[in-house]
């Protein structure tokens, strides 16, 4: 009786292998290429699936996902046979697993070494300063190569990056002699410029601060003119009242008299050394009076 479960549990356990063995689950975006008796039968997609032991077969699983391939550098030639080491990386996806598992044998190399020749092909036919600064057109032209070639291989080529270009030692230190000597141009340029701009915006500092002193002699000489104008119009302005108002009063002839008596008087102060005041003084004040007489009439 031991032995009979024995040899049940041993069956179970057997059947439960067999199973187990048989029974197949494949992850998310993966493929796996199926042979029945050595041809290509069916690719499992993600899932659980069946498989007949010694019948079926998984020759490859195959990954869908996004892949990254970083290539060691290779030395390529320009058009004027300058040697540089280059080195890309390229972004691929498998679309297709069976023609992955089948269209080429070892696709991860296959890959590399299109890449290398076509990369030796297009810089090949660029100048060192056109490779420097072509790289968008650089990973274009191979991409777009690549992603032809590679069609039948069941990959998908999205995109090639030129990661490094490293060109001779001599041509780098040349190169950054170069650019020492552009950055020095520049600075010199721009330190001119500087002291041009500088020139420039003094003189004409100086020549707003002439204008507008010209301006501020020439508005204070104008007040100045019209204040002696207005000064000496008043002047007479009072002269002439002062006369209409003695015209109006009526003078007498001692208020004329006393009037040339203080003229005198005005003429003995001055600088003069000599006064020559006339012996008949009286006969004019006489004469005067007569014409104010008649003046009057």
């Amino acid at each position: 009786m031991d032995g009979k479960i024995i040899a049940i549990v041993i069956v179970i356990a057997l059947i439960f292998l067999f199973l187990l063995k048989c029974i197949c689950i494949v992850g998310q975006a993966s493929g796996w290429v199926v042979e029945c008796l050595g041809q290509y039968m069916n690719t499992w997609e993600a899932g659980l699936h069946f498989k007949v032991p010694f019948l079926y077969r998984v020759v490859k699983k195959v990954s869908l996902k996004e892949q990254v391939a970083d290539f060691e550098p290779q030395p390529v030639i320009t058009k004027d046979n300058v040697t540089m080491m280059v080195d890309s990386v390229v972004f691929f996806e498998v679309f297709d697993a069976k023609l992955f598992a089948y269209g080429v044998e070892r696709p991860i190399a296959a890959i590399e070494n299109l890449s290398a020749t076509t990369l030796r092909n297009i810089i090949g036919s660029m100048t060192l300063d056109e490779t420097l600064t072509s790289r968008d057109g650089i990973n274009g032209q191979i991409t777009a190569i690549l992603d032809e070639a590679t069609d039948k291989w069941g990959i998908k080529v999205n995109r090639v990056e030129v990661k490094n270009i490293q060109p001779p030692r001599s041509i780098q230190d040349a190169m950054e002699k170069q650019m020492r000597a552009e950055r020095e141009k520049r600075e010199a340029i721009l330190t001119a410029e500087g002291k041009k701009q500088s020139a420039i915006t003094l003189a004409e500092g100086e020549k707003e601060a002439a204008i507008l002193r010209a301006e501020a002699v020439k508005q204070q000489r104008i007040r100045e003119a019209e204040g002696e104008a207005e000064a000496l119009l008043a002047v007479q302005r009072a002269q002439a009242e002062s006369i209409k108002l003695i015209n109006e009063a009526d003078p007498s002839l001692k208020y004329i008299q006393l009037k040339q008596y203080e003229t005198a008087e005005k003429m003995a102060d001055g600088q003069a050394t000599k006064i020559i005041v006339p012996s008949d003084i009286a006969n004019l004040t006489g004469a005067v009076g007569a014409l104010v007489d008649s003046v009057r009439q």
